[in-house]
């Protein structure tokens, strides 16, 4: 107490908060958030108000075994493992306490992709991820049979084109699932999916918050003559709504995500989302005309819908909010990976000339150079293609770099080509919804590694979408974050409440964000380039077919 007196104001009350969290983190009163993204698995505790107090990540990759984009399931165990373990170190660090308890957890990953297993719960096949070009002929089949977009990336599409292959492994499955859904099956034994996860496993029936059984019926039909065994629907997860309870963590659950195994089971599970709905909560983009776009590896825009759409579009993926309502999804498979390539490059350049320069600097000074580019980018055009890009029409990609004799060929120029071809898949896609469907969209909330070098991240942004964009603060927390407000959701909301309305009143009362209006020019410039890129569209294709 003594000692206490002898503290200055400022001192009692970071004392003070600093209790608050501890005995919040001791009595459970937080929630924990797990995401499985692309090259990063996160885990975030964040308190009764909604901020993270403390995180733990874990750096992984995809590898191409024998063409296919894929992670292995000791690679997945490894991640989240790590991942939880630092966020567990971190709390233990920060605040002198062991996290024990937690009110509830969320488990969010990567969208799409095949996961299948046998009765005995062995995986089928090696995990197939959404970056797989290689369901052309079943996406294509399934459109036309449902009038309905079935992309390339989608389960069902992976599922029927491993049936059109008679691979064999087909009559042995049990259960199909998502990333997401896995992780979350093996901690609870509950073989669910949250709404959102499943509209990019099958089409979702917006009106009963369920798969649609009339393509149900129309899938199983064409199965009729192939001698499977299962019906699709006894192999797909259970749809959940955000708010619902998704079962408990398991004692064999705590053994596979905390191998010191001081965190107690029987802790209430959210239903498992993909990131594309976590993506939505965390910009709170989940009422109509509201849109956000995630960009990191991939980017991907969404825009909740007032209404249908007329047709159906192979370029436009139709999905859901974590609550159901209709979302137009325009996903491109490319985006940072190859300029994020070259950046690490000229990392290794600077450190051969003996200089040590942080990595958040190189992006920054590399990127803001964009914004001193010529209009026309100097003539120069790139095509980031790390995979291929359904939307153009490739199964898999071959980045490149292309100029002419005469290009203005110097290093803001070169950053600002690599940043307009990062969204220029992108942008075809949306002029499908902006201008075909007549889509209105307020404006457009950013999150995801693109939006790191804030101004060149939105201000070209804005000129590919031609609409203002806006980053929250929350908003580079992402995914992880936006998992575990959906577990604090499930666990707190009044019994008629809301996700709309638990949002807006507890975690975004304070809308804290910076927005950019698109810039004419810099607009009138985009379209320029967009011509350039579709025209150059039959270089990369001589690279696929020829560049082996």
């Amino acid at each position: 107490d003594r000692a206490r007196k002898n503290l200055s104001r400022g001192e009692r009350g970071v004392c003070t908060k600093l209790n608050t969290v501890r005995n919040s983190i001791l009595n459970g009163n937080t929630t924990i958030g797990i995401e499985l993204g692309s090259t990063r698995i996160k885990t975030v505790l964040v308190g009764p108000e909604h901020e993270i107090l403390a995180s733990g990540s874990h750096e992984w990759e995809n590898e191409n075994i024998d063409g296919i984009w894929t992670y292995s399931l000791e690679d997945i165990w490894k991640g989240v493992q790590d991942s939880y373990k630092n966020m567990a170190d971190a709390v233990e660090k920060e605040y002198g306490v062991v996290l024990k308890t937690t009110k509830a957890i969320g488990v969010s990953a990567m969208m799409h992709g095949y996961m299948v297993f046998d009765k005995n719960g062995k995986l089928l096949t090696p995990f197939r991820t959404w970056r797989n070009n290689i369901t052309g002929e079943a996406s294509g089949k399934l459109t036309e049979l449902f009038n309905y977009p079935i992309p390339q990336r989608w389960s069902i599409a992976h599922l029927y084109q491993a049936i059109l292959k008679n691979e064999e492994h087909i009559s042995e499955i049990s259960f199909m699932t998502t990333l997401a859904g896995y992780v979350h099956w093996k901690l609870t034994g509950k073989k669910v999916l949250g709404i959102n996860d499943a509209s990019g496993v099958f089409p979702i029936d917006i009106n009963n918050k369920n798969y649609n059984k009339k393509m149900l019926k129309q899938f199983n039909e064409i199965l009729r003559d192939k001698n499977i065994p299962w019906n699709l629907e006894d192999i797909l997860p259970e749809v959940l709504e955000a708010g619902e309870k998704a079962g408990e963590l398991t004692t064999e659950g705590v053994r596979l995500l905390d191998v010191t195994g001081r965190l107690e089971p029987g802790i209430f599970m959210c239903p498992p989302e993909g990131d594309a709905g976590t993506g939505m909560v965390a910009t709170n983009c989940i009422a109509e005309r509201t849109g956000n776009v995630s960009a990191g590896t991939s980017v991907f825009a969404m825009i909740v819908l007032d209404k249908e759409l007329s047709g159906a579009y192979p370029e436009i993926d139709l999905v859901t909010t974590p609550t159901g309502k209709l979302v137009a999804m325009v996903h491109s498979n490319n985006c940072t990976s190859d300029y994020d390539a070259w950046i690490g490059l000229f990392g290794e350049a600077v450190k051969a000339l003996g200089f040590e320069v942080s990595k958040a600097k190189l992006y920054d000074t590399f990127l803001s150079k964009a914004l001193e580019g010529d209009r026309d980018c100097g003539g120069l055009l790139s095509y980031g293609y790390i995979s291929g890009e359904h939307i153009t029409n490739f199964e898999e990609g071959r980045p490149m770099f292309i100029r002419k004799p005469d290009s203005n060929f110097n290093l803001a120029n070169f950053f600002r080509t690599h940043l307009f071809a990062s969204l220029a898949a992108l942008r075809i896609g949306l002029n499908i919804l902006f201008e075909k469907e007549s889509v209105k969209v307020d404006e457009i909330l950013g999150h995801g590694g693109f939006f790191k070098t804030r101004e060149a991240g939105q201000r070209i942004m804005a000129a590919a979408t031609r609409v203002p964009v806006s980053v929250m603060e929350t908003a580079g927390e992402g995914g992880a974050w936006g998992i575990a407000i959906l577990a604090s959701y499930m666990a707190n909301k009044s019994e008629k409440e809301t996700l709309e309305y638990f949002l807006n009143s507890n975690v975004f009362k304070v809308n804290r964000k910076i927005t950019v209006q698109p810039v004419s020019d810099d607009v009138a410039d985009f379209d320029v380039f967009m011509d350039r890129y579709i025209k150059g569209l039959v270089i990369e294709r001589s690279a696929v077919d020829n560049f082996k």
